[in-house]
């Protein structure tokens, strides 16, 4: 019996998800209290199940991360108190992934910490959409982790894009190379012709970035999809879209798993060197605007296929 749960309500992600599994959500009560705090508990027996969590820890626009995982952390804890006999997070959006490696004295390894708490509720498999680092993330991990790569939901919406112009994949740094990489060898594949691969030079210092028009590899005339794992402020993807501009790109296609779009991203990214801006589902685009100039600049395609084949596969027969 397996059981699917989502700790955000009237969430469009949870819901298709269902659909796609074909699998209702299972009730819950989520009790708010006057001073913040929250009671969670399910409203169907989970003795036994087979248990999925959804829950995507991006901030807002009501709740923060930290709120998202604790509610994540006391849900999935009350689940195995209650006899679940498995507890699935399903993230759609890992928070705190970005941190790590130490960069810094003192530095916290974020990445490994969030992993011990989940781990330590109970949680016994995490199935994430595109983590900053994934080798990071499978090592942070001694639980079960399943990695899904966004480029997978972005193969057909770029495929109508993009037609038949010559094409390359391009890091918007050196640290999503192999990233980037991944995609070109998949498009290439799936295209049945050659697809070509840049990277734009990024430096990082206390908090600093500093680039220079350095591309390395070949964009003269091409249409460039620049791909990295999230968008929040907007200025690496700007950064990058000029680089490549600047290097002869004919059109440039920002792609994303999670637009964050924190700040005043919209206006950061409201640059003609980028002609489109394609992100998943995992995180609503409440931050964008829905009318004006930028709106028709934004395209959300959906990772929902990428979790239900990722759920299917790994469902657990649990005797009745």
């Amino acid at each position: 019996m397996s059981m699917l749960f989502s700790l955000e309500s009237d969430c469009p992600f949870a819901a298709a998800l269902a659909v796609k599994l074909e699998q209702p959500l299972a009730a819950l009560e989520d009790r708010r209290f006057e001073d913040g705090e929250h009671k969670l508990r399910p409203l169907v027996d989970p003795h036994g199940a087979d248990a999925y969590v959804i829950a995507s820890l991006h901030g807002g626009p009501i709740d923060s991360p930290h709120d998202k995982l604790f509610r994540l952390l006391t849900f999935a804890a009350t689940l195995r108190d209650h006899g679940a006999a498995r507890v699935t997070a399903v993230v759609p959006y890992l928070a705190y992934a970005r941190k790590d490696r130490r960069t810094k004295p003192f530095d916290p390894l974020t990445l490994r910490h969030v992993a011990e708490l989940i781990e330590a509720v109970g949680v016994a498999q995490v199935i994430a959409l595109e983590a900053h680092n994934v080798v990071a993330f499978e090592n942070a991990f001694r639980c079960l982790t399943q990695h899904l790569e966004a480029h997978d939901a972005f193969d057909a919406a770029v495929h109508d894009l993009v037609g038949a112009a010559p094409l390359a994949v391009a890091s918007p740094d050196p640290g999503g190379v192999k990233r980037a990489q991944l995609w070109r060898e998949s498009l290439e594949h799936r295209l049945a012709r050659p697809v070509g691969f840049a990277m734009v030079d990024k430096r990082r210092s206390s908090g600093l970035v500093s680039s220079c028009n350095l591309v390395a590899g070949d964009v003269q005339g091409k249409t460039v999809l620049v791909y990295d794992d999230l968008i929040a402020s907007g200025d690496t993807v700007k950064r990058a879209a000029l680089a490549l501009r600047h290097a002869g790109a004919e059109r440039v296609i920002a792609c994303a798993a999670h637009g964050l779009f924190t700040g005043n991203a919209p206006e950061v990214l409201d640059c003609p060197a980028i002609d489109r801006l394609l992100v998943t589902d995992s995180v609503p685009p409440f931050r964008w605007p829905v009318t004006g100039p930028m709106a028709h600049k934004l395209g959300v395609v959906s990772a929902v296929p990428l979790f239900a084949r990722a759920i299917r596969g790994c469902r657990i027969d649990v005797p009745s």
